[in-house]
C-alpha cells in the first residue's frame, strides 16, 4: 500500500486577497481624505508661520514678553492680549462649568419627562444664537447695568479716594488686588461684561455634552447603589459622576475652546485697550478681538505681521489645549470603557 501524501499548510490569506477591488479604492478615497486634514494644518502653520516671521525676526521672544501694543510708533508686544485671553476664558468657565454640570444633572435625574426635553432644547438653543447676538444683548442689556453700578460706586467718598489712589497706580502701569476690583471706567464695557458674555455662550456646550453622557451611565450602577441604601445624592456622587468625568471633561474643553476663539461678541463688549490688565471693569483686548478689530485697518507691513502672529500664538494655544484635554480624559476615563 502506498503512504497518503501529506498536503502543504496552506497560508493564510491576507488581507489584500480578500479584499475586492472597491474595497481598495474606498481604503484609497478614505486614505486621501484624512490626508486632507493633515494638509491643512501643515498649510496652515505654513500660511500663518511666513507671514508672521516679519513680526517674530524684529522682535522675537520679546514680542510674548513685551507689554506695549504701539502701532504708530511699531511697537508691538502680546502681553496684554495673551493675559486677556487667558483671563477671560479661564474665569467663564470657572463660572459656566458648575452651572452647566447642575443643569445637566437637573435634566438627566431630576425634571420629569415633560420639563427635561423643553430645558434641554432651551439650553442647546444657546449655543445656536449668533454671536452678534450675544453682543447686542450684552451691550444694551447687561452694559448699562454695570454702567449704573459704576456710578454709584463713586458716590461714597471713601470710594472715590481709593479710585484716586488706585487710578495713579494704572497711570504708573502697576495695580493691587484691591484696586483690581475698582471700576476704571463708567459705561460697562470691559473685561467684567466679556466674562459675563462668555460664560453664557460656552454654557451650553458643556451641559448639552454633560447630559448625554449621564445619561448613558448604565442604569444597573444606579440600581446597585439604591440597593445598597444609597440616597439620591449619593448615587450621584459616587456612581454617576464617576462615570461620566470623561465625558464631561470632554465638554469643559469644548467650551473652552470656544472661549479662546470667540472674536465678534467679545470685540462689541470688551472695550479695545491694548494695556495690560489693571481693573476687572477696565478695557481689555483678546488675541482674537485685536485681529478682528485691527487686521483690516493694518496698513503697515509690521503692524499687519504682528498681528497675524496673534492668529498663529491663538492656533498653537488650541492645539496645546485640545492635547492637554487629550492627555486628561485618558487618565479620567474608567479603565473598563477606555
Amino acid at each position: 500500500m502506498s503512504e497518503p501524501t501529506q498536503s502543504r499548510p496552506t497560508r493564510p490569506p491576507t488581507p489584500a486577497s480578500l479584499s475586492s477591488r472597491s474595497d481598495r479604492q474606498f481604503e484609497i478615497l478614505i486614505l486621501a481624505l484624512a490626508s486632507v486634514i493633515v494638509l491643512v494644518f501643515l498649510l496652515s502653520i505654513y500660511l500663518l508661520g511666513s507671514e508672521s516671521w516679519p513680526a517674530l525676526q524684529r522682535f522675537g521672544l520679546e514680542f510674548f514678553t513685551q507689554r506695549t501694543w504701539n502701532p504708530v510708533e511699531g511697537v508691538f508686544g502680546a502681553v496684554a492680549m495673551i493675559t486677556g485671553t487667558l483671563v477671560t476664558s479661564l474665569v467663564a468657565l470657572a463660572i459656566s462649568v458648575p452651572l452647566a454640570i447642575a443643569s445637566a444633572l437637573f435634566v438627566a435625574e431630576y425634571a420629569p419627562k415633560w420639563l427635561a426635553n423643553p430645558v434641554g432644547y432651551l439650553i442647546e438653543l444657546l449655543a445656536a444664537v449668533p454671536s452678534v447676538v450675544y453682543g447686542l444683548w450684552a451691550l444694551f442689556v447687561i452694559a448699562p447695568i454695570l454702567s449704573r453700578w459704576e456710578q454709584g460706586f463713586f458716590q461714597d467718598p471713601a470710594r472715590l479716594a481709593l479710585y484716586t489712589s488706585c487710578k495713579n497706580l494704572w497711570d504708573s502701569g502697576s495695580t493691587t488686588l484691591q484696586c483690581f476690583f475698582v471700576p476704571s471706567t463708567f459705561d460697562g464695557r470691559g473685561l467684567a461684561l466679556a466674562i459675563i458674555i462668555l460664560t453664557v455662550m460656552i454654557l451650553p456646550y458643556t451641559a448639552s455634552v454633560a447630559r448625554d453622557v449621564i445619561r448613558l451611565v448604565p442604569q444597573e450602577q444606579r440600581e446597585a447603589m439604591y440597593a445598597l441604601g444609597a440616597t439620591k445624592w449619593e448615587v450621584i456622587s459616587r456612581a454617576i459622576l464617576p462615570y461620566a468625568r470623561a465625558g464631561i471633561m470632554g465638554g469643559v474643553i469644548l467650551a473652552l475652546g470656544r472661549a479662546l476663539g470667540e472674536t465678534l461678541a467679545v470685540a462689541m463688549v470688551i472695550g479695545d485697550s491694548q494695556d495690560v490688565l489693571k481693573s476687572l471693569f477696565g478695557g481689555a483686548s483678546t488675541m482674537a478681538s485685536v485681529i478682528a478689530n485691527q487686521f483690516g485697518d493694518a496698513q503697515e507691513a509690521l503692524h499687519r505681521s504682528s498681528v497675524v502672529t496673534l492668529g498663529l500664538t491663538l492656533f498653537f494655544l488650541s492645539v496645546i489645549v485640545n492635547y492637554v484635554a487629550r492627555l486628561i480624559i485618558g487618565r479620567l476615563t474608567p479603565k473598563g470603557i477606555q
